[in-house]
């Protein structure tokens, strides 16, 4: 179970990758603050920009770090063959 979970945070090279720790942390943290405030009242909520920021920067770690790391490789491969 402890290395499925080093594992996680590691990029393709084996090497600890912060963008990937950060986006895990954050939906890991955004999925428990909407689910713990689901049973709260209305006027105990946390800020509606604040949930929307980190949604961005999970979005941002995970999402666009995987679109670098799908069309980085058609670079490398090009860069390769020439």
């Amino acid at each position: 179970m402890g290395k499925f979970f080093s594992q996680i945070f590691q990029d393709e090279k084996g090497n600890f990758s912060s963008n990937r720790f950060v986006g895990i942390l954050c939906g890991v943290t955004l999925c428990s603050t909407l689910f713990a405030n689901s049973f709260s009242h209305g006027e105990i909520k946390p800020s509606d920009i604040l949930v929307e920021a980190v949604a961005a920067l999970a979005f941002g770690a995970l999402g666009l770090g995987a679109a670098n790391k799908i069309f980085g490789k058609n670079n490398t491969n090009e860069n390769e063959n020439a």
